[in-house]
C-alpha cells in the first residue's frame, strides 16, 4: 500500500442523509484498520455544523478552505434535493473542492449538486432510481444510466440511493488498494462486494407517472386487474375500439415502447410483488400472466440480472430463520 495518506473531503449541508455520509466514511475507516491511510474531513459550505435529515447534528472540520488538496471529494445526497434548487453557496463550495480533488464522487441525490455545479456535463451518471428521470430532465447534457448501482466517467463517480454509497466506496478502495482489501472490508461490514443486478431490482411496482392518454391508462387498469388475461395487440385494440396501428403509435409516442413490452412490464411488476408476498416463482409466474416459469425467468434475467428465486431470497425479508 502507498505510504502517503489519502485525503477524503465530504461536504455536508442541512438535510443531508446521514447514511450517505456515514456509509462511505465507514468503508474508508474499515480500510484503515487493514492498513490503508484515509484521512477524512467533514466540511460544510459555511464551516458550521449542520443538521442531517434525521435531526442528528453533524460536527464539521471546517469549510472548503480547510481541505486544500483532497484526493477524493464526496458529495452525499439528501431528501432536500431535487425538491429544492441547490443553494448557491453549496454549488460554489462543490466547485471549489472538485477543482482541487483528484476524483469526485456523489451518493444518491448528491448528483443534483454535482449537476448544478456543471460537473456532470457531457458525462455518464446515475442517482436513486426514483429521481433518475428528473436528473435527466434537469441536466439534458448528462447521460443518465437509471439502472446502475454506480457509474464511473473518468475521475467522476456517481452512485444510486443511500447504501449504494457503500458500493461506490468499496470500488474506490479497490481502485486504491486492490480487490483483496476491498473484499476484506466488505466482509467486515457484512455487505456484498459487488451486488448482482442493477438498482431496478429495488424499485416498487408500477413506479413513475401513469400514462397521460386515457386509452393507455385504460390498458394499465385492464392488465393490472387481470394480468393472466389475453392481452394481445389485437385484443387490446379491439377493447379500445382502435386499430392495432393506432394503438402501437400511441405507445411509441408516449411511452417509447410497444404494447406487448408494456403488458410484460406490468406482469413483471406484479410477479415481483407476488414473490415479495411469499408465492413460489412458478405460482407468481402463473398469477402474473406469464405462460411459464421459464418466461418469467427470462424477463428477470434481462431486467435484473438475477433469477426469481434469488430475488425472493434477497428481498422477501430481512430476518434470518433457523
Amino acid at each position: 500500500m502507498s505510504s502517503a495518506p489519502h485525503r477524503v473531503a465530504i461536504l455536508v449541508y442541512d438535510g443531508v442523509a446521514l447514511l450517505d455520509v456515514a456509509g462511505p466514511a465507514e468503508v474508508f475507516g474499515e480500510a484503515n484498520r487493514l492498513g490503508a491511510d484515509y484521512r477524512i474531513a467533514v466540511l460544510s459550505a459555511s464551516g458550521a455544523a449542520v443538521t442531517s435529515s434525521t435531526g442528528i447534528k453533524i460536527a464539521v472540520d471546517g469549510g472548503p478552505a480547510s481541505e486544500p488538496a483532497p484526493d477524493t471529494f464526496v458529495m452525499p445526497g439528501g431528501a432536500v434535493y431535487p425538491r429544492a434548487p441547490v443553494a448557491p453557496e453549496l454549488t460554489d463550495a462543490t466547485r471549489e473542492l472538485a477543482g482541487r480533488a483528484g476524483r469526485v464522487a456523489s451518493v444518491c441525490s448528491g448528483a443534483f449538486v454535482l449537476g448544478a455545479a456543471g460537473l456532470l456535463d457531457g458525462k455518464r451518471a446515475t442517482t436513486h432510481w426514483k429521481i433518475t428521470r428528473e436528473l435527466a430532465e434537469r441536466h439534458p447534457d448528462v447521460r443518465v444510466e437509471p439502472d446502475a448501482i454506480y457509474v464511473r466517467d473518468g475521475a467522476t463517480y456517481t452512485s444510486a440511493g443511500v447504501t449504494a454509497g457503500i458500493d461506490l466506496a468499496l470500488a474506490l478502495v479497490e481502485e486504491d488498494h486492490g480487490a483483496d482489501v476491498s473484499r476484506d472490508v466488505a466482509r467486515a461490514l457484512v455487505v456484498y462486494l459487488q451486488r448482482a443486478g442493477g438498482q431496478s431490482q429495488f424499485s416498487a411496482p408500477l413506479q413513475g407517472p401513469p400514462p397521460r392518454s386515457p386509452a393507455l391508462r385504460t390498458i394499465t387498469d385492464l392488465v393490472t386487474a387481470d394480468p393472466a388475461g389475453g392481452h394481445s395487440l389485437a385484443a387490446l385494440a379491439a377493447h379500445l375500439h382502435l386499430s392495432p396501428r393506432h394503438l402501437t403509435r400511441l405507445f411509441r409516442e408516449e411511452l417509447s415502447t410497444t404494447p406487448a413490452r408494456y403488458v410484460e412490464s406490468i406482469r413483471f411488476d406484479i410477479a415481483k410483488a407476488l414473490l415479495d408476498q411469499g408465492h413460489t416463482a412458478t405460482r407468481a409466474a402463473s398469477l402474473a400472466g406469464f405462460p411459464s416459469y421459464e418466461a418469467l425467468r427470462r424477463v428477470f434475467a434481462r431486467e435484473l440480472s438475477i433469477a426469481p428465486a434469488a430475488y425472493q431470497r434477497r428481498f422477501r425479508t430481512a430476518r434470518r430463520t433457523g
